[in-house]
């Protein structure tokens, strides 16, 4: 599994920072992963899957 960190997250998505935060906050971007005491990650599959979600709803 690979983890993305936010720039990785950012670059893919491309999602600004507080777009993400603000996202998540509201239940719409999936949560990170801790990975450390100040370090967080996202699964890769787990971006792919959100981007693939939305996606598919923007082409109903």
């Amino acid at each position: 599994m690979r983890i993305l960190r936010r720039r990785d997250v950012e670059h893919v998505t491309g999602l600004s920072r507080s777009t993400i935060y603000s996202m998540m906050s509201e239940g719409n971007f999936p949560k990170p992963l801790r990975l450390g005491k100040r370090a967080v990650g996202w699964p890769e599959s787990t971006v792919i899957a959100w981007l693939e979600q939305r996606t598919d709803k923007s082409s109903m």
